[in-house]
């Protein structure tokens, strides 16, 4: 049966990272050292000098666990899977960022909005993987304008400000993604096509026709699936229809869970909390499980009267996957706009020129005008 990619990735361990710090210093200069998208490296942006992430110590490998559900729901996992975070809680979107050590205050990523109210820390599920960024900065600059300059009536001004250097935030953006078996009960009817001829009346007189009819017939059967990482959106500040637009997530490419990829970069606590993000799991599971009973009851249409689906090894994981976004005032106006930096889909802001809009309906009623002169003619 198909199902959602699984992750079965491995990578080596991670000595742990200080609570609630993401930076780490250069070893020639002592200033604070950024991962380098696309490597695994952090760069130091003083002195140019280069480090690796520093390698696995330990006992064997790493792996991404995927955490039983039942535990979280009923706050009974262990104490390493959790941690303590300083966050700021944005007052016009609603993102919850993370400060880093010694920050008092900063810029929401997603609206610009100042930020200036700590509060305080924040015991939170600890991610189980990570997936670097895979961009740079000047790569998503590239994607957004690229994007823009695409759009029908879409100011020419705002692309060429786009791309003249305008400062775009890298940030990990929260996710759960949730694993189960199911298998489910249904009943309902399957209807199967035919046709039937009868006469009608015109002004040329009579004439038959093929009328299309439905049997329906009384069905009862069983489905079952296995899901793998179906990704949920733990944050309320992105619209759902920018997070769906930056799908699709290769999550084989997720790394086991460490501060070092953040360095350099926001990161957003999840403000969906696990029990909502189950809801939201099992709602699209039902989808598809839908899908795989109307193809099992088959015929030319169906009809779902009752289904029990039954969820069990229910696991799930915390995960963190990258986002460049930019948050620019053109004219006045505020536009948001967001990169997958893996893939470098983007979604924004819908903008509009009205000068564009005007001079395509002058065209169109200059163009209609002329056709009717010529066919009156």
């Amino acid at each position: 049966m198909l199902g959602f990619p699984k992750v079965g990735r491995s990578a080596a361990a991670a000595p742990a990272a200080p609570r609630g710090e993401s930076h780490y210093h250069c070893e020639s200069c002592g200033a604070d050292l950024r991962f380098a998208p696309g490597q695994t490296r952090l760069v130091c942006d003083h002195c140019g000098h280069v480090q690796d992430i520093p390698s696995a110590t330990g006992r064997g490998e790493a792996r991404l666990r995927e955490l039983p559900l039942d535990d979280a729901l009923t706050r009974e996992l262990p104490a390493q899977e959790m941690e303590e975070h300083r966050t700021v809680s944005c007052p016009n979107c609603g993102a919850s960022i993370e400060l880093q050590n010694g920050e008092h205050a900063t810029e929401c990523p997603f609206c610009a909005t100042p930020v200036v109210v700590d509060t305080g820390t924040t015991r939170l599920i600890k991610p189980q993987g990570v997936l670097p960024f895979q961009l740079t900065e000047d790569q998503a600059r590239a994607a957004l304008s690229k994007w823009l300059g695409s759009l029908w009536f879409a100011p020419n001004g705002l692309s060429q400000y786009a791309r003249k250097g305008r400062r775009m935030t890298g940030i990990y953006a929260p996710f759960w993604t949730f694993d189960a078996a199911t298998r489910t009960r249904y009943s309902g009817q399957r209807g199967d096509a035919y046709y039937v001829t009868r006469t009608v009346q015109t002004d040329k007189g009579p004439r038959t026709e093929q009328v299309r009819r439905i049997r329906w017939t009384p069905v009862s059967g069983q489905v079952a699936r296995d899901f793998d990482d179906v990704v949920i959106y733990a944050a309320r500040s992105l619209p759902p229809d920018y997070v769906q637009a930056l799908r699709p997530w290769d999550l084989t490419a997720l790394e086991p869970y460490r501060r070092d990829y953040l360095a350099g970069f926001t990161a957003e606590g999840y403000t969906v909390q696990l029990q909502e993000g189950h809801h939201a799991a099992q709602a699209e599971m039902i989808r598809v499980i839908q899908t795989d009973i109307r193809r099992d009851i088959g015929g030319d249409e169906q009809r779902i009267g009752a289904m029990d689906p039954q969820f069990s090894a229910e696991t799930f994981k915390h995960i963190l996957l990258p986002i460049w976004t930019a948050a620019y005032k053109f004219r006045g106006r505020s536009y948001r706009f967001v990169v997958n930096a893996q893939t470098g889909r983007v979604r924004g802001d819908r903008p509009w020129s009205a000068w564009k809009i005007a001079l395509a309906v002058l065209a169109a009623v200059i163009v209609g005008g002329t056709l009717f002169y010529l066919k009156s003619r």
